[in-house]
């Protein structure tokens, strides 16, 4: 199999599950996740991946560790402080994560890491990312995945615009469709400045669990600290009682905290 064909056959792989995600029943994503990031796998050794990569080799596992612990203990500070600040606890207050205790730990622990973080480190930081650097070289293969990475974004971006309290506001049709074009746009913007720094960290620690670490910490603490932004200020909204689809959970905080610091300037 020819790279060309390899990487065609994983974006084919990409829409399908994107499509599934953001519209089939959101139960079983923790499952067809794993499922998904198995079948790329195999593509990618069918194409002569090796696990060296593929960002999977044993005498890289360590290192990789290590780097995506220190990056989440990193994410954990920010999320403290940006919590704590009355300016930037807003960027948290996304409806979709004002959740009772058993839902939280479920979307943070396990959703998020089986049915977002880890299809999508496989996808684009592992097969995507090994099958480019190895046909065409590092640097490509580290900008077209995280453009790629980015255009993957534009449906929760979709689904942020409306549900977000710092972003939907507006009750007119010319400033919702401005505000969801702005949420379109940062996100991707955004997810693919995200995309290029899990590619140097998996390039440089040569393991994916780099930017398996940074990933899950980015979405799945992002998820604690809103649930823990609700508890603190609740305001007038019933806390649902269903999980968060892992497609729903997988959010640009950053971008949140940028519209934040915004909006207090203005």
């Amino acid at each position: 199999m020819t790279t060309v064909v390899a990487v065609a056959l994983v974006l084919l792989v990409l829409v399908v599950t994107n499509v599934w995600v953001h519209f089939g029943p959101g139960q079983v994503h923790v499952v067809t996740g794993p499922l998904a990031a198995l079948l790329l796998l195999v593509l990618a050794r069918v194409a002569g991946l090796s696990w060296q990569e593929l960002g999977l080799a044993r005498q890289t596992l360590v290192r990789g560790l290590q780097v995506g612990l220190v990056s989440a203990v990193a994410v954990a500070i920010v999320y403290v402080a940006g919590v704590a600040i009355p300016l930037t606890r807003g960027a948290f207050r996304d409806t979709r994560y004002r959740l009772g205790p058993k839902a939280v730990l479920y979307t943070a622990l396990v959703a998020i890491p089986l049915g977002t973080v880890l299809f999508e480190e496989v996808a684009f930081r592992g097969v995507l990312w090994g099958l480019l650097s190895s046909g065409f070289g590092v640097t490509l293969a580290t900008v077209l995945s995280a453009c790629l990475f980015g255009i993957w974004h534009i449906l929760p971006a979709l689904s942020l615009a409306r549900t977000h309290i710092s972003v939907k506001g507006s009750s007119t049709a010319g400033a919702d469709r401005r505000r969801i074009a702005v949420t379109v746009l940062s996100t991707i913007v955004f997810t693919t400045l995200a995309g290029i720094v899990f590619a140097e960290l998996r390039r440089r620690s040569g393991s994916l669990l780099a930017p398996i670490g940074l990933h899950w910490a980015t979405n799945g603490l992002g998820v604690l600290a809103a649930a823990r932004v609700w508890a603190i200020s609740p305001g007038d909204l019933a806390i649902p009682e269903a999980p968060v689809p892992p497609a729903l959970a997988d959010r640009a905080v950053w971008q949140r905290i940028m519209i934040r610091l915004r909006a207090g300037r203005s």
